[in-house]
């Protein structure tokens, strides 16, 4: 099978859409299918190119066994509606032509948000080719953009609706990373056989435990403190706020350290607080390759991951617990709905539903004074996410249902 996958996202940026892109095109690739991959020049989330792909409108890459296409987008740092929208937009028009004129011949056609933009023209390079259309949807657009308030022109909300709608009939097959999100496109579609449940996961032999006392730990001069970790974009869903406070509420540890790693719309803002706070035993480090972060992780005692108390995010999982699980860390989750029941069926650590900095506080004490309880979080999340998310099964099973519907020999 011939696939064509567009995605504003591909490494060696190191989100979740770049991470499940690369890593499913990487199993089918193996497995023996053809795969192109249109994308961009990597700049998330700074609005920084690299060097070695600054000045180019165009570029063809061979990674991993597949074809990545890289073409032409406007630059913008992730914060800013209007500029990310231009961005958006620049990457679809540019995104459709080189899927039209320069990917060569294809059996499918997949295109995975955010953004829904990079939908809208995996439908119409489709069209062109005159071949299925797969869309994954990874969060609810623009239903998270309004409940952020981030979009909140009423023109912009009708025609964002309408697009989802149109794409939701457009698409042969949806393809969603929760159940709760499964639900909601079964209810648009009419059409559950067409909805389909394939979430994210991780690879177990990457994403694997490590010595706690590692390289990591001398890098940012800590020795065997409690390491309290946030690793991931640092954005306007994820209250970071309450991190800094709860750090603030912990001043008087010594024995704590907090670590945050990554890039995003709120990093100034988190950096700002920390700051305005006076605080000393807490580190700030820029977004850092794939490849060290299982090393980070293990330098973590118990790695946090949190979404703001919005309705949809009740639909989210977010991808980066099943990594602190793989590499046997404990994990603090704030949140409700899908992943809250997710972490406490797997028993790979604590779920916060009441995220106040008082309650993230006093749970990240009870965890630094009892490190048995951390060991077992971490062995129990491991055996969880083998057992249910190892990418490779999960690569498979996408496969297999998509060589049922589209073989190109029916």
């Amino acid at each position: 099978m011939r696939i064509l996958f567009l995605s504003q996202y591909f490494p060696p940026e190191v989100n979740a859409p770049a991470s499940r892109v690369s890593e499913l095109s990487k199993c089918w690739a193996e497995a023996g299918e053809g795969v192109t991959i249109i994308t961009t020049f990597p700049n998330h989330p700074t609005g920084v190119v690299p060097e070695e792909y600054r000045g180019k409108g165009f570029q063809k890459e061979e990674v991993d066994g597949c074809t990545v296409l890289r073409t032409w987008i406007y630059v913008t740092p992730n914060s800013g509606f209007f500029k990310r929208v231009l961005s958006f937009l620049s990457f679809m028009i540019s995104s459709i032509f080189a899927g039209v004129f320069r990917s060569g011949p294809c059996d499918v056609v997949i295109a995975t948000s955010p953004q829904i933009f990079a939908g809208f023209a995996g439908w119409v390079v489709s069209v062109f080719k005159r071949k299925p259309f797969v869309l994954e949807i990874r969060d609810l657009w623009p239903d998270s953009a309004i409940q952020l308030g981030i979009l909140r022109n009423s023109i912009l909300i009708r025609l964002s609706r309408w697009l989802e709608r149109f794409l939701y009939r457009k698409a042969t097959i949806l393809v969603t990373v929760s159940k709760s999100i499964q639900e909601v496109l079964v209810h648009h579609k009419g059409d559950k056989e067409n909805v389909l449940y394939l979430p994210n996961g991780i690879h177990p032999h990457f994403f694997a435990p490590g010595d706690r006392l590692n390289e990591k730990r001398n890098l940012i001069g800590v020795g065997d403190e409690f390491v309290v970790s946030y690793i991931g974009t640092h954005g306007l869903s994820h209250g970071l706020d309450r991190l800094v406070e709860a750090a603030h509420l912990l001043r008087e540890r010594s024995d704590i350290h907090f670590l945050f790693i990554g890039d995003g719309a709120k990093k100034e803002d988190t950096l700002r607080k920390s700051r305005e706070l006076a605080l000393e035993k807490i580190t700030f480090l820029p977004s850092e390759p794939k490849e060290d972060m299982p090393a980070w992780y293990a330098a973590s005692d118990v790695s946090i991951v949190s979404l703001l108390d919005l309705p949809i995010f009740t639909t989210a999982v977010p991808s980066k617990m099943f990594e602190v699980m793989a590499c046997e860390r404990p994990v603090l989750l704030i949140a409700k709905g899908e992943a809250a029941d997710l972490l406490d069926g797997s028993g790979g650590g604590v779920v916060l539903t009441d995220g106040t900095p008082e309650k993230i506080a006093a749970t990240l004490l009870e965890l630094a004074q009892d490190p048995r309880r951390c060991k077992s979080y971490g062995k129990a999340g491991r055996e969880y996410v083998i057992a249910h998310f190892d990418r490779r099964k999960l690569a498979s099973e996408y496969l297999a249902r998509l060589n049922e519907r589209f073989d190109k020999r029916s």
